[in-house]
């Protein structure tokens, strides 16, 4: 069954990939996607996307909606282009010649309402507009079936703290009203994302069947920022891709459920880390809990991957 998936993206580099990956997979189809600030601004964010819908050729008209430009800590955020470059898309500068129809921000309420219970919510960026959407309509949101979120760092490295990950640290007050408020939430922490390497050689593999068009060129950018901070790594990991695998993919996941907080403190070395409760008596407390992905198969990663982007069956993969 096909899924129906709404994203909010900010969209760099890795949120390019999973767009990719999801215009190639007839298993996914992305009724609309909500630009947010975060890798690179909303303004930004809005622009790539109509570039990757022209490229890329989507099978039907997508619904592009302006989210948040500010968390809701009321700071001013921080763009990364050291590591997605300086509009998002590693060396390429898209056009700013787009004429596809910009949608109001409540647009996403007539998604919703179009396909209630169909719907899964995919969250690859900061989750501010998520968490407005909590804000203003938490009724309708019981009508979403998933939530899948990239986001988090368990008991390991963050990658912009020790302790915390990007997507929470960013904005650290709208996890905690989306864990607080959804239902069916599966979170995608960097214990999983950072072992989803696509190395050179398999960019090289994928780049000769021509269907990626700029995956080489935005990977090699990619690859290069990884490797510098980090020489013992083969490739780099495609968070947010792997993130949209996992509505299609469960079983590649191995996953524990506990509740989660997020520490909210704006000031101080914990802010953005993402705390499991891990002691089996406040679980029993009537906590609500969250799937959170600890690992994958990433032989199934590997072939999928490859699979998809090339347009060619699994046992053509070698």
């Amino acid at each position: 069954m096909v899924k129906k998936v709404l994203l909010f993206g900010d969209i760099g580099i890795d949120d390019t990939v999973a767009l990719i990956y999801a215009s190639l997979n007839e298993e996914v189809e992305i009724v609309g996607i909500v630009a947010d600030y975060g890798n690179v601004s909303r303004e930004d964010a809005v622009s790539n996307i109509h570039y990757l819908i022209r490229l890329f050729n989507f099978p039907k008209v997508i619904p592009v909606i302006r989210g948040a430009e500010v968390p809701l800590t009321g700071e001013q955020p921080t763009f990364y282009p050291e590591i997605h470059g300086e509009h998002g898309l590693g060396p390429i500068i898209p056009d700013d010649n787009h004429e596809i129809k910009i949608e109001n921000f409540l647009e996403i309420v007539n998604i919703i309402e179009q396909y209630k219970d169909e719907l899964v919510i995919v969250n690859i960026g900061r989750l501010t507009s998520l968490a407005t959407m909590f804000i203003l309509y938490k009724e309708l949101m019981k009508s979403v079936k998933e939530f899948y979120i990239m986001g988090g760092a368990f008991w390991i490295p963050g990658n912009v703290t020790t302790v915390a990950e990007a997507n929470f640290h960013g904005d650290p007050f709208a996890v905690n009203i989306v864990l607080t408020y959804a239902n069916n939430v599966t979170i995608i922490p960097l214990n999983a994302t950072q072992k989803a390497i696509v190395t050179p050689g398999m960019v090289d593999y994928i780049d000769q069947f021509g269907k990626t068009k700029i995956l080489k060129p935005l990977m090699e950018y990619y690859t290069r920022f990884y490797k510098e901070r980090d020489p013992s790594l083969e490739g780099s990991p495609v968070h947010d891709a792997l993130t949209l695998m996992a509505t299609i993919l469960p079983e590649m996941f191995s996953y524990e459920k506990y509740p989660v907080t997020v520490v909210d403190e704006l000031d101080g070395p914990a802010r953005g880390q993402s705390i499991a409760e891990t002691r089996q008596y406040e679980k029993q407390n009537g906590e609500k809990t969250h799937r959170i992905a600890f690992d994958i198969n990433y032989g199934r990663f590997f072939h999928n991957f490859l699979s998809v982007m090339t347009g060619q069956p699994l046992n053509n993969v070698n």
